[in-house]
């Protein structure tokens, strides 16, 4: 396709990224200022689409990166950080009325970019000849503290999905995709949030179809109660009253961060992957995510193995089964159609498993990317690209024609080499 384009938004030049496909990084979808709702963007010169945008400010190292390895940015380098950073990047390999896949990165609510070099959608976009795009939204304290709705609207980050969503909508066609063949996908938090916006009344009417990939669904959002309690511990920290929030607005972002990170040691639990700041059960987010989505929207919905063991080596599989796996069977329960898998494969030099995350090489076939993972260690190239095309082929079988290839729940695919 031509690497000019002409969307409702404004005209983007983007660049080259291998084959057929042309990738459009870094457009701005929302503006927003420091804990406030997104706000639609415009421009009117040409957008240069050709580099990412700012990561969401995030801690330097992500807690996995002792199993996953480090996360650079498309394209090379550390990720980029900065406030103005409602961004998304979009892959698109020619033609027109394809289908779109929406991707929510993961990272704890914490960490995590959609321009980091794992989720390069080039690859997927053009042996699945879809439009792929990867979004970037507010993380930590920045897009999920909550104090009184006087201050701020609870999950800014949600609200920063949503703005992506609508853009989505109304841009797409002029990438050569098809705006009523959205489908979000998401892994962990990403899942989550994909979740939550399946029932949410202003992001379900954005998307088809669903893609949920381990899913923490023992992660349910805080009660109001709850995440105003840990607000105060975040202005305690900072040696402010109630009475001083409007000062977090101005206050140095390093002081923020700084925060985050202590409220994050005071309320750390034994075996618990909650984080501090997340998805509130407000505006419209149940307080049980299985409960709120929508009966008759296609789902797929997996977990690995051992997705515990990412965070805890020794941990079993009860720990996985309550963080991961039953909520994600429940919620196969309720919706119709919905596809289940589970990814069995793991790595023979690994300590990890078939743990957290372990699926996201083969979605993407970025192999390159993770040759430092441990994770990965002592696999042999030919089987990991061999998992590349079983896993791309079900993930686009789903994202065609609403099924991957396999039976409907209660059935469950089992992913690993024979």
């Amino acid at each position: 396709m031509t690497d000019l384009i002409h969307a409702p938004a404004g005209t983007l030049r983007g660049i080259g990224a291998g084959g057929a496909v042309t990738a459009f990084l870094g457009i701005p979808y929302a503006r927003a200022e420091r804990f406030a709702a997104p706000r639609p963007r415009r421009w009117d010169s040409v957008l240069d689409a050709a580099r990412p945008g700012l990561a969401a400010p995030q801690p330097r190292m992500s807690r996995l990166e002792r199993v996953i390895g480090p996360g650079g940015e498309l394209h090379g380098g550390e990720l980029r950080q900065g406030e103005n950073c409602l961004s998304l990047n979009v892959w698109a390999p020619g033609g027109s009325g394809l289908p779109v896949l929406v991707w929510l990165h993961g990272g704890g609510f914490l960490t995590g970019s959609g321009a980091q070099a794992w989720y390069d959608g080039a690859l997927l976009a053009e042996r699945g000849r879809m439009v792929v795009v990867t979004v970037n939204y507010r993380l930590g304290a920045l897009g999920y503290l909550y104090l009184t709705p006087e201050f701020a609207p609870a999950n800014l980050g949600l609200l920063d999905q949503i703005a992506a969503l609508d853009w989505v909508k109304d841009n797409i066609s002029a990438f050569g995709g098809d705006p009523d063949r959205i489908t979000l996908a998401g892994q962990s938090a990403g899942a989550l949030s994909a979740l939550a916006l399946s029932g949410h009344p202003a992001g379900r009417e954005l998307f088809r179809q669903v893609i949920l990939q381990s899913t923490p669904t023992g992660v349910q959002p805080y009660s109001i109660g709850d995440a105003a309690e840990i607000g105060q511990i975040f202005l305690d920290v900072l040696g402010l009253r109630s009475s001083d929030a409007e000062r977090l607005r101005t206050l140095p972002l390093a002081d923020l961060l700084a925060a985050q990170e202590q409220v994050a040691r005071r309320t750390a639990q034994p075996m618990g992957v909650t984080p501090p700041f997340h998805l509130v059960a407000a505006d419209d987010v149940p307080a049980d995510l299985t409960t709120g989505a929508p009966e008759e929207m296609p789902m797929l919905i997996g977990t690995t193995r051992d997705e515990a063991r990412a965070f805890f080596p020794q941990a079993g599989a009860g720990l996985t089964a309550r963080l991961f796996r039953d909520g994600s069977l429940r919620l196969a329960e309720q919706v119709r159609p919905a596809y289940v898998y589970q990814f069995d494969w793991s790595a023979p030099g690994s300590p990890f498993g078939a743990c957290h995350c372990l699926e996201l090489p083969f979605v993407f076939g970025n192999l390159e990317v993770w040759r430092a993972s441990p994770m990965l260690a002592g696999a042999e190239p030919a089987q990991l690209d061999r998992l590349v095309a079983d896993v791309q082929s079900a993930w686009t079988g789903f994202v065609y024609r609403g099924s991957p290839g396999w039976p409907a729940f209660p059935h469950v695919q089992h992913i690993t080499l024979t």
